[in-house]
């Protein structure tokens, strides 16, 4: 989904939780992180405002709420161009560095299943492990799409790797299944 002009609007939340305990303030981080809020300073972030992050704001205030806490919502388009400007590219390169992450994970997926098949551990237990790292690759995909309104460039590299990593994948479970009709596998 592909959000262009200048005059995308934001939403800005003021978010204010008691220091203690701080379980709520931790939970209320982790929810911003999760749908990929623009942290513009302590207790203030920033998303676009479209629906992709209507759930999840809705999330961050009721967790607000629950910890007893005040949170203020405002839309906001930046004074000028040159605002819409600035919080599109600090947007867009917290994007960036998702995916950067992500593709380092895919990386470590290849990895890891390139040793299994290296040192020969060809057991339904591993293949089991495997599909779900690639399940939780899938997963984090699909979140991290969702929240990259603005496409940044790495996004297509993801969704090659995230094939790679699928058909790497594959070729590992081919691997296990003819070990162990062949005897060499063990089923555990």
């Amino acid at each position: 989904m592909t959000t262009a002009g200048p005059q995308l609007r934001w939403l800005v939340l003021v978010v204010k939780v008691p220091a203690q305990p701080s379980k709520h303030r931790v939970a209320i981080w982790r929810e911003l992180r999760k749908i990929g809020a623009l942290s513009l300073s302590q207790g203030l972030w920033a998303v676009p405002d479209v629906p992709a992050f209507t759930e999840g704001i809705g999330r961050v205030l009721e967790l607000t709420e629950r910890a007893e806490g005040e949170a203020i919502s405002l839309r906001a388009d930046g004074r000028g161009p040159a605002d819409a400007a600035r919080l599109r590219a600090l947007f867009t390169q917290a994007r960036s560095e998702d995916w950067a992450e992500f593709l380092a994970d895919c990386a470590k997926f290849e990895a890891e299943i390139a040793k299994e098949i290296r040192i020969g551990k060809f057991t339904l237990a591993e293949l089991e492990e495997e599909e779900q790292s690639l399940e939780r690759l899938r997963r984090w995909h699909r979140d991290l799409t969702a929240r990259d309104v603005f496409g940044t460039p790495e996004a297509a590299q993801a969704g090659e790797r995230l094939k790679v990593c699928a058909a790497a994948c594959e070729d590992y479970a081919e691997r296990v299944f003819a070990a162990l009709h062949d005897g060499r596998g063990q089923g555990a």
